[in-house]
């Protein structure tokens, strides 16, 4: 009986070491995305084993036995990011209704929207994002398991889980209605609120957090945000303010976030700041197809969008650093969430920023911001294996990005058209 039992252990541990044993991956592409540099390599060979990047050039030698992807005829890209993003929202064409949404949408449906539109996300090239609330009772803390699980496909998220802001959350309410907020906000009114809050959102799956700084017509003060920073940065963890500008703006500046959200009304001396602090700008700067989905005039959304291009304009020529977030709530006929979410590009293009700047605040830059330099972000050995191709040359035009033809993440096909 021993023996048997002896024999069977082996049998399995030879059996699990040979499924366990991963396939080197061969893709062959014909231009290649140096996110270091901005420009394009041509002809090279990346070796992709074990979900990583083995190896990247010219020349490279292969066994007949690897599985070869020939890409020969595309541009290859590392994997998108969007900063800034709400999976679990959506909002009906020019149907603005944040409150009605709380009394008719349940967590667990949220939940199902989030799992949709991450695979969306990822299909259309985003390998990473950061959702930044707006979620019910942690709805996104359980997408995130499901893709761990392997349930679903979806991108690595970074997560904020509840949006800490002062009393009322990004809300109004009569005193009939008080606290209706909570199901997506913690309110914190002082720097030991705040602390508490932070641990909070960590216990329930956040590893980023989101501070809604000046949605009120108070704001917090620098001591409130430098506990929300001191207390992040104990676990590990970066703090990103919503703001629009003013005092608000430079007390999240000085009090050490790593990004300020929107920033519409940010001046050269607050982008300047935020330069030498090394603080990131995610605009979510809005396309007018976008803004007009809310249900605003043209001449309000023409309003914001050069509000978006003369900030974003601003920020580039003093070089304040930036990584690209989409912030979409609203659904637009026709468009899926990723769809959407690249409208944005048209800002980006009518501001003049240089194409390769572009996906550098997509990849690179983007990846910076999450700390997540040293793995993702860039395609070299040792990196994890997000990668993306498109038909066109994204350098002649940063439109090319809106037709993904293939989708690796971290090693394993998500799609090959």
């Amino acid at each position: 009986m021993k023996y048997a039992l002896s024999w069977l252990t082996l049998s399995a541990a030879l059996l699990f070491s040979g499924t366990m044993k991963a396939q080197t991956i061969v893709i062959k592409a014909g231009h290649v995305f140096d996110a270091y540099t901005g420009k394009m390599m041509s002809q090279q060979i990346i070796l992709v084993k074990a979900g990583k990047i083995q190896q990247i050039g010219p020349h490279l030698r292969y066994a007949a036995t690897d599985k070869v992807i020939d890409l020969s005829d595309s541009w290859i890209l590392p994997g998108l990011m969007d900063c800034h993003v709400h999976m679990t929202v959506g909002m009906p064409y020019k149907k603005m209704a944040i409150e009605q949404m709380y009394a008719t949408e349940s967590t667990a449906l949220r939940a199902l929207r989030g799992a949709h539109n991450a695979t969306v996300l990822l299909n259309n090239g985003f390998t990473t994002v950061k959702e930044i609330g707006n979620d019910g009772n942690y709805a996104t803390a359980e997408v995130i398991k499901a893709i761990r699980k392997g349930w679903i496909n979806g991108p690595t998220i970074f997560y904020a889980g509840k949006i800490i802001s002062p009393y009322g959350g990004q809300t109004t309410s009569d005193i009939e209605h008080e606290n209706f907020w909570d199901y997506e906000y913690l309110d914190a009114n002082s720097p030991d609120e705040i602390r508490k809050a932070v641990r909070k959102n960590i216990f329930y799956g956040a590893n980023v957090i989101k501070l809604a700084a000046d949605a009120q017509p108070f704001h917090y003060s620098l001591a409130e945000i430098e506990a929300a920073v001191s207390e992040a940065q104990s676990a590990g963890i970066k703090v990103t303010a919503h703001v629009s500008g003013g005092e608000a703006a430079r007390n999240v500046i000085m009090g050490g976030v790593a990004a300020v959200e929107h920033g519409v009304q940010l001046d050269d001396d607050l982008l300047r700041l935020m330069k030498s602090k090394g603080t990131f700008l995610v605009g979510t700067d809005l396309a007018v197809s976008n803004s007009l989905a809310y249900g605003i005039d043209s001449a309000l959304a023409l309003q914001y969008y050069h509000l978006n291009i003369d900030r974003l304009q601003r920020a580039y020529k003093i070089g304040t650093p930036m990584a690209f977030g989409s912030d979409i709530i609203m659904e637009m006929p026709g468009k899926d969430r990723a769809q959407a979410a690249l409208e944005i590009l048209q800002t980006w293009k009518d501001a003049r920023i240089p194409y390769h700047y572009i996906l550098q605040c997509m990849t690179i830059h983007a990846a910076e911001l999450l700390g997540i330099e040293k793995t993702r972000g860039v395609i070299a050995p040792g990196y994890f294996a997000d990668i993306i191709a498109v038909k066109t040359n994204p350098l002649d035009s940063v439109e090319a990005i809106r037709k993904v033809s293939f989708v690796m993440k971290e090693g394993k096909v998500i799609r090959q058209d």
